[in-house]
């Protein structure tokens, strides 16, 4: 089969369990851009099937909540976990992406957002003020990205890149 065209965002979490809900969050903003090129999807969590959705793009971003990082987010590039078997229970971006090429003979180029968040432990559909400034953040960044219809050189973000986003190097999310 060969690559894809396009951009899949693929958001997952627990909108219903506060901060979880960032990566579901993150794809509605991008859906609310209505870029071409750029389609989005999300879920509770990643499952086998996503390997068939995401065989069909050249590049897919996945978004989650992340717990650990340093905010407001990072972004790292995601190998395939090319292995037997698996659980539906808790399929990782790796093996999501090694079942696409194992199934599908795609060459993706995926990549995972993780947004920081800080409140899990109750029930509520909402984001923490901390959560969504940091949401905000995500989106300036990989706005552009999107509207380029690549995410070659998104890894880029770190020490770097968070300093040009303090001294608004950004465009603001203007094409």
């Amino acid at each position: 089969m060969g690559n894809g065209q396009g951009i899949l965002v693929l958001g997952f979490g627990n909108p219903g369990r506060l901060d979880d809900g960032l990566g579901p969050a993150f794809v509605k903003r991008v859906e609310a851009l209505h870029l071409d090129g750029v389609s989005v999807d999300c879920n509770y969590q990643l499952a086998p099937e996503d390997a068939a959705t995401l065989s069909g793009f050249a590049y897919v971003l996945f978004v989650d909540a992340d717990v650990s990082c340093e905010p407001p987010f990072r972004i790292s590039q995601v190998e395939p976990e090319l292995h037997e078997g698996f659980t539906s229970h808790s399929v990782s971006p790796g093996r999501v992406l090694g079942l696409a090429q194992q199934l599908f003979s795609v060459a993706t180029k995926a990549f995972l957002l993780g947004i920081r968040g800080y409140d899990f432990n109750e029930f509520g559909e909402r984001l923490s003020d901390d959560a969504r400034a940091n949401l905000d953040s995500a989106l300036e960044y990989v706005a552009p990205y999107l509207r380029e219809k690549s995410l070659s050189g998104i890894v880029s973000w770190g020490r770097e890149a968070s300093a040009l986003h303090d001294t608004a190097a950004f465009d603001g999310g203007q094409p």
